[in-house]
């Protein structure tokens, strides 16, 4: 008896819609074809396991749980077989034969409606990762057997273009087998080489074995989905550097499962060298993102705060889906949550880590400190939270000794509301300056910062912990009453001065007011609020930025200081004398305050003031 004729199906309109976006629209990089038929043969693979705890007439029952995948440069062929659950008939027209099911004319609606650029998104809702193939494959044909004894032995055959034939093909194994006739500009695929480099890059982490060409090729243990008892020191280091492609050891280490809001099994490794500190350019983000074991996307732009690229490791999530859609998931709301909870277990993490043992978090902090600031100055979502694990020298603090935000709130004098820092370029020109005078005096701690960013990150911050961030050198900073000692102009004498010293410096000076903050300095300069600070003039001066504009400021007098009590004598008696004094008094606040555009006037000025005091001797 003859075996009956194959039968011919037709695609339906619509699905052939979408098998010509699939195969020539949707995926950027053609190789990850490879990546999709082995995440549907692990599929078969784990369904068939399940399987084998429930029944027991199983088709093939001593067959092994794994995938061959097997090349022929000659024939220009590619084959991915797995020993899997199978398909009947019925199942090869559902799976094969249809996208997404019942949901086809559903997807090719949204299809027309979404318009060009729509696709990518509504693909997340349709299983039709098998479609990959035709990306490749100048025709497709399935062999399988399903998992029951009574099943069909069957080829299912496909070029694509708007039909497929079913037909017997005895002598199947349990499984399907997937043989891809490739198209000639795709016989890179039939190299064993080109697909150990694919399936090292997408597959390393599946469950089952996976053979090339008779070689097992997936070495490396899932170790996220492992109980964190059963993985020694080793392991995670080996892992670590596998992951990431380094050589050094990680110095920190968060590895944890979560089953609410979502399904997230993380391992997560942050290093202990900064390549972009090294100069190495900026570092590509290092998480991939997995789902089951499968890789969804080596470096995934938008699943965790752009600041946290130089994080290493892992993120697998079952809940999400495992299809072609996966070079648009960046920009689902579902990765968006997942990173989210993600960066947050870590912020929560190195929190912890810090207080615990804070020499080993100073020495991270040195060489990571910048990729914090930067998520304070950009991630808004988790700014206090990163706000927290920043570190600063203090008025208060010795040597190397850096305090928190929290340290400094806990530790805020009675009364005090605010935060006090000054930005400069190191510990001395702060505190050689006139600017934290009067906070020593009263004991109010300030903040000492370094870096340039620094100026970004308390711009952005604004507050912690309800208490307002100010520079010391703001114009607006008031401390009470003035806490020295000493004789002082009265306030009439004290007015005059001012009057007369806006008069005589009014090219440079905006007004001339007595302060409360100044103890031994004669004078301060500050620049009105709204006003470029002086480190971002100094900032763009460095870019070659002439056009920066000069700024008039605002010279505050310290009313006891012995230059400004006989400054005010002298202006009456030695108008010449005083006028010389004034303006060297305003050049030494300028210069404290990074505001001396140009220094050489004050050169000239000191010697005409060393040749009048010689001509007196």
């Amino acid at each position: 008896m003859s075996n009956p004729a194959p039968t011919k199906h037709e695609f339906q309109a619509e699905v052939k819609q979408v098998l010509d976006i699939v195969i020539h629209s949707l995926y950027t990089d053609r190789e990850i074809f490879v990546r999709e038929l082995v995440s549907n043969a692990a599929d078969a693979l784990e369904k068939m396991r399940h399987t084998q705890l429930t029944e027991n007439d199983v088709f093939d029952a001593s067959k092994p749980l794994e995938i061959n995948i097997t090349t022929d440069e000659t024939a220009g062929t590619l084959t991915i077989s797995d020993t899997g659950i199978g398909m009947t008939r019925d199942e090869l027209v559902e799976n094969l034969g249809t996208i997404a099911h019942s949901g086809s004319k559903a997807f090719a609606a949204a299809l027309k409606n979404a318009g060009k650029g729509g696709e990518a998104q509504l693909i997340g809702q349709f299983g039709v990762g098998f479609y990959s193939a035709f990306m490749v494959a100048a025709e497709v044909k399935v062999y399988t057997h399903s998992w029951r004894n009574e099943g069909e032995h069957l080829c299912w055959v496909s070029d694509g273009a708007g039909s497929y034939t079913i037909d017997e093909a005895p002598g199947q194994s349990r499984g399907s087998r997937i043989v891809i006739e490739l198209k000639e500009d795709a016989k890179e695929f039939a190299k064993t080489s080109r697909l150990r480099e694919i399936l090292s890059r997408y597959s390393n982490f599946v469950s089952f074995p996976i053979l090339l060409n008779g070689d097992r090729v997936n070495t490396v243990e899932a170790l996220w989905l492992k109980s964190k008892e059963d993985i020694s020191e080793e392991q995670y280091e080996e892992f670590y550097k596998f992951a990431s492609h380094s050589f050094d050891k990680p110095t920190y280490r968060l590895h944890f499962q979560s089953e609410v809001p979502l399904s997230i099994n993380a391992l997560l490794f942050l290093p202990s060298e900064n390549m972009e500190l090294l100069g190495m350019g900026q570092m590509e983000p290092g998480v991939a993102l997995y789902c089951k074991k499968v890789l969804i996307d080596p470096h995934p732009h938008k699943l965790l705060p752009e600041w946290m690229r130089f994080v290493r490791g892992v993120i697998d999530s079952e809940d999400l889906p495992l299809n072609i859609s996966r070079e648009s998931m960046q920009d689902s709301a579902l990765v968006r949550k997942l990173g989210d909870v993600v960066a947050k277990r870590l912020l929560k993490f190195l929190d912890k880590e810090s207080l615990e043992d804070a020499e080993k978090y100073r020495a991270f902090y040195q060489k990571f400190s910048r990729f914090l600031k930067e998520g304070v100055a950009t991630d808004f979502d988790n700014r206090n939270a990163v706000a927290k694990l920043l570190r600063f020298q203090s008025s208060l603090t010795e040597g190397d000794e850096a305090i928190s935000l929290p340290d400094y709130v806990g530790r805020m004098k009675e009364g005090q509301e605010t935060i006090y820092y000054q930005v400069a370029p190191s510990r001395s020109s702060i505190e050689s300056g006139p600017y934290v005078e009067g906070f020593k005096a009263r004991g109010i701690e300030v903040l000492y910062l370094y870096e340039a960013i620094d100026e970004y990150v308390v711009s952005s911050l604004r507050e912690f912990d309800g208490k307002q961030l100010q520079a010391v050198n703001s114009d607006q900073v008031d401390i009470g009453e003035d806490a020295t000692d000493g004789e002082a102009l009265s306030e009439s004498d004290a007015t005059a001065l001012c009057e007369w010293m806006k008069e005589k410096l009014s090219s440079e000076v905006a007004s001339v007011r007595v302060g409360k903050r100044l103890v031994s300095s004669p004078a301060l300069a500050l620049t009105p609020m709204g006003e470029m600070t002086p480190q971002m003039r100094q900032m763009l001066r460095a870019m070659n930025k002439d056009e920066v504009d000069a700024v008039k400021v605002i010279l505050e007098i310290n009313p006891r200081h012995e230059i400004v009590r006989k400054l005010a004598a002298q202006r009456e008696t030695n108008p010449e004398a005083a006028q010389l004094i004034a303006s060297q008094v305003l050049d030494n606040a300028l210069l404290s305050a990074g505001l001396l555009d140009d220094p050489q006037r004050m050169v000239a000025r000191t010697q005409e003031i060393m040749q009048a005091l010689l001509s007196k001797l």
